[in-house]
């Protein structure tokens, strides 16, 4: 999509439709094709900055639906009061971010049509367009580009994900960036001992693969931000394998490892002024020959053995690994996002991700970040009253709770699982279970599918962390 900008409306070129956004609940093309009218459905002095998120994008899709190509259309800031805190250069950056998002359809599968695919392919912003809101809607597109970059990836079937596609994907993403990367395979891992992540891989034919990036943008002395992304690019369950409709979708395990790889590459396009490394362990759950069982019992890499009660309980295992090869780095903060339980989803629905902290007195501070980005969340908690979960029997760390009914507590006890590994990190943890926001919602003008979360709040926290 290309965004351009023009002093008035009444400027606009022939052949770009003019869209108007209105208090009505109309959404239409007037009958010569020239005026589209957006209505909202309430008055602007209520619009807050998720309603406007909401707003702008159902401009796109509203374009979209009439098979509008080029749209001109003005949006004052001021005309929204509720939105006077945001900069000029913020308000931009968040009109293109819903711009770009909003456009974006998975159609890498489909035949194209005749008339081609409804798409917005330009967007003509009218009004006193400043420098800095200019420099925020560019800022905006790249932001919102590696969002739906992350989406083409989670939205890949699993046949054509593998975890050495997946580490291809990441060497895709980082071109022309200054991020190095390196993918560790089977014997790499098996010297280093990361024995979790080779467990969980067993049982495919497809190895494991563990991707390292590494971005360097301040002085190498110091210290990085962690991001470590669950990277399963097909969850059958292991032998405990999923049923029914429990496995659609499972393609998508991998979208935590997906939203890590993209927001190396934009701290490195963005140029932050910050060292960043982000690790993503790849993995096939699969029940082929070699699977491993329930029963079994892992070494990680930390030298905690696991004990696999669930194989369906595997991204955390794999993950343990991941948060153990981050302390190597010293790292100020590691953030680990997974889809991780269906037990978020009754937490907190399917609205916001639940996270998880090693410090408390970070929760506020995160949850506006959270805001801030538009990848929203919502906190559990990881007090050491829940530690009777993570006791094994005949391993050191269980991966279900063993504190009264494995389905008490779902969430907290993925995150307490975790927060055994992260105790070794001295810094702060940051655990995102990220299952609830894997797919889109039907009320947020989003194409079906992927929605790329939480890309944009780990730019947001990897840019707080600079300050």
């Amino acid at each position: 999509m290309k965004i351009n900008f023009t002093s008035a409306i009444e400027k606009a070129p022939k052949g770009y439709v003019r869209a108007h956004v209105t208090e009505s609940s109309f959404k239409r093309l007037s009958t010569e094709g020239e005026e589209l009218e957006v209505g909202i459905g309430k008055k602007f002095a209520e619009v807050c900055r998720r309603n406007f998120i909401l707003i702008c994008r159902s401009i796109i899709t509203t374009a979209k639906q009439n098979k509008v190509k080029k749209l001109a259309l003005a949006l004052d800031q001021a005309a929204f009061p509720k939105l006077n805190d945001l900069t000029a250069t913020e308000f931009g950056s968040l009109v293109a971010e819903a711009f770009e998002m909003a456009n974006y359809e998975h159609n890498t599968y489909k035949t194209k049509p005749k008339e081609g695919w409804s798409m917005v392919e330009e967007v003509l912003v009218c009004g006193e367009i400043s420098k800095e809101a200019q420099a925020g809607f560019k800022r905006g597109q790249l932001v919102a580009q590696e969002v739906n970059a992350c989406r083409v990836l989670a939205n890949t079937p699993g046949g054509d994900m593998t975890p050495r596609t997946l580490a291809q994907a990441a060497k895709k993403a980082l071109q022309g960036t200054k991020v190095t990367l390196k993918v560790l395979g089977v014997k790499e891992m098996e010297k280093l001992g990361m024995g979790a992540i080779l467990g969980i891989g067993k049982g495919s034919k497809d190895e494991p693969q563990f991707i390292v990036m590494e971005y360097f943008g301040a002085a190498k002395n110091e210290r990085p931000v962690v991001l470590v992304g669950k990277g399963v690019t097909f969850d059958t369950g292991g032998l405990n394998i999923k049923t029914g409709d429990h496995m659609y979708e499972m393609h998508m395990d991998m979208s935590g490892g997906a939203a890590v790889i993209h927001a190396v590459a934009l701290a490195a396009k963005l140029k932050l002024k910050a060292n960043v490394i982000g690790l993503v362990p790849a993995v096939e759950n699969m029940a082929g020959a070699g699977a491993v069982r329930p029963g079994d019992i892992l070494k990680s890499l930390s030298g905690k053995t696991i004990e696999v009660l669930n194989t369906d309980a595997e991204g955390r295992v794999i993950l343990a690994d991941g948060i153990t090869y981050a302390k190597r780095y010293k790292p100020k903060a590691v953030v680990d996002v997974a889809t991780l339980t269906g037990a978020s989803l009754v937490a907190v629905g399917t609205v916001a991700s639940c996270f998880m902290t090693n410090e408390e007195q970070k929760i506020n501070d995160l949850m506006i970040i959270a805001e801030k980005s538009g990848d929203y969340m919502w906190p559990l908690p990881a007090w050491e009253e829940y530690e009777p979960m993570v006791k094994g029997t005949f391993g050191d760390i269980p991966n279900l709770s063993t504190d009264g009914s494995s389905r008490d507590g779902g969430v907290i006890a993925g995150g307490m699982f975790l927060r055994e590994f992260a105790k070794e990190l001295e810094c702060l943890w940051v655990h995102i279970d990220m299952a609830p926001r894997m797919t889109a919602r039907p009320d947020e003008y989003l194409a079906k599918g992927a929605v790329g979360a939480p890309v944009r709040f780990l730019l947001h926290f990897i840019e707080s962390e600079v300050k």
